[in-house]
């Protein structure tokens, strides 16, 4: 089945209702396309775009089966494999052994958690944007394992290893990407 942006948006919000997953599914959509134009996919964003907006899926109804139950869900719609893949691929070491192998399932995997202390860290500025947020600020909390403690350091590190970036550098390009489509989630 072809999946368009409007179908995968009716998914997500059939399967999410909380405001904070919503906002956290536009937020790595957004990011995704960022990075697909910014890494020379731009001819997949839209691809990217969906993987992003789909990839918490299961997450707010399914919390113990994450990445597991959003498969059975996908597939029973007959969605493309590669949107599954991509998508599980997230939770790899997680809750499921698919790893991540194409440059974007990296991608999603180094930014789901990252977007997530980032916005942590912008909304402690006077602004709450990311538009005037610096890598040493973001760095700064990053170090404080108790701020967005949800968010997975381990996790991150390992996404920033997989992609062969350092972590400063992923860390500044997901900032950029956040700016990117800020207006997008900011007024959601």
């Amino acid at each position: 089945m072809a999946m368009t942006r409007d179908t995968a948006w009716e998914l997500l919000n059939e399967y999410n209702k909380e405001h904070f997953h919503l906002k956290h599914a536009l937020v790595v959509e957004g990011v995704m396309r960022y990075f697909a134009r910014e890494l020379g996919y731009a001819d997949e964003e839209d691809f990217w775009g969906i993987v992003g907006l789909l990839h918490d899926l299961d997450f707010e109804q399914f919390p113990e089966q994450h990445c597991i139950k959003e498969q059975e869900i996908m597939r029973e719609r007959g969605i493309d494999e590669r949107i599954i893949h991509a998508t599980a691929s997230h939770g790899y070491e997680l809750t499921v052994d698919i790893q991540p192998e194409h440059e974007m399932e990296k991608v999603l995997y180094a930014v789901d958690e990252l977007t997530g202390l980032i916005g942590a860290v912008a909304l402690m500025r006077p602004s709450k944007s990311v538009l005037d947020l610096e890598v040493k600020s973001v760095r700064k909390k990053y170090k404080n394992a108790n701020f967005a403690a949800g968010c997975s350091r381990e996790v991150i590190e390992r996404g920033a290893d997989m992609l062969g970036w350092e972590l400063s550098d992923l860390i500044q390009r997901t900032i950029f990407a956040m700016r990117s489509c800020e207006d997008i989630y900011e007024n959601f």
